[in-house]
């Protein structure tokens, strides 16, 4: 058996001590946790991080450019055999971690990934729309493409994880690329349903914050569909719809998207990857 890191990237959130109180109680216990957090993220929530589990090893990182570029840039100071991921907003019930590594701990799979819940009974028209959205992925989509794995319920191979790294031209879609380029790899995902999280959607309460946030990220999965030659593929697809008014607002943000990352795209898929500059907070990290 392995060792592995479960890395939780942070963005000023105090959920992360939540993530971390359930990381504490795993059956399978990782051998370190590591949080990449944005520079926004206050220090005395990192220090905080690293005292109130002492049966955790925690280091934690402090990087440029917000959740997607503290995951990327903070990819050499994993050292351990699998990185698993979980964001500050999440909670993992005690099996998570157990049932996550196990294909990986079994035989020849380069990655895995489970479903998310929510962590109360939606309230909101927003929550609702999430949790419909949510559970349309992992009972739809998922199945037939892990390619579709949002990332924050992972575990990779960590060798694999490096070799591929982030690309930062792909924002808020991250996981989609890393995934598809991957399986383009011949590597092999597995979706394990049982290693399931809950996800804190109680803060979802903006209409507008939830249209920009949505209309990011479908001009930034657009970006890696026309980056892997998926787009195509994706436009045939025919899926049961999500049973929420919202769906509609979304449905007309999509051809705006597309628009948007084709142009975007042509100006970026010249320009090489760029590296993210790396500050440390913390005790360097050591192999378990």
């Amino acid at each position: 058996m392995g060792t592995v890191c479960v890395e939780v990237a942070v963005h000023s959130d105090p959920r992360l001590l939540n993530a971390l109180g359930s990381l504490d109680q795993q059956t399978r216990r990782p051998e370190r946790v590591f949080v990449a957090a944005a520079p926004a993220t206050p220090e005395s929530l990192l220090l905080a991080a690293r005292q109130r589990f002492p049966r955790l090893v925690v280091d934690t990182g402090r990087y440029p450019g917000g959740v997607v570029g503290a995951r990327s840039a903070s990819l050499s100071q994993i050292v351990e055999d699998v990185t698993a991921f979980l964001d500050s907003d999440e909670v993992a019930p005690a099996e998570w971690l157990e049932r996550l590594v196990a294909p990986l701990e079994a035989g020849p799979v380069s990655f895995t990934g489970g479903p998310t819940r929510p962590l109360r009974p939606p309230e909101s028209s927003i929550e609702r729309y999430y949790a419909e959205l949510d559970e349309s992925i992992y009972r739809d989509q998922v199945p037939t493409n892990v390619a579709y794995l949002p990332l924050q319920n992972t575990a990779w191979r960590t060798a694999d994880l490096r070799r591929l790294g982030f690309d930062p031209r792909i924002p808020f879609a991250e996981d989609h690329d890393l995934e598809t380029r991957a399986l383009h790899e011949g590597l092999r995902g597995v979706f394990v349903p049982e290693a399931w999280v809950f996800h804190d959607k109680t803060q979802e309460t903006s209409f507008l914050r939830w249209a920009r946030k949505r209309y990011r990220y479908n001009v930034a999965m657009a970006m890696s569909l026309i980056k892997n030659g998926e787009l195509t593929g994706r436009l045939r697809e025919r899926r049961t719809p999500v049973r929420h008014p919202l769906r509609y607002v979304e449905a007309l943000l999509k051809p705006v998207a597309l628009l948007d990352a084709r142009v975007r795209w042509r100006g970026r898929e010249r320009a090489p990857p760029r590296d993210a500059g790396v500050f440390r907070s913390g005790p360097p990290p050591t192999p378990p």
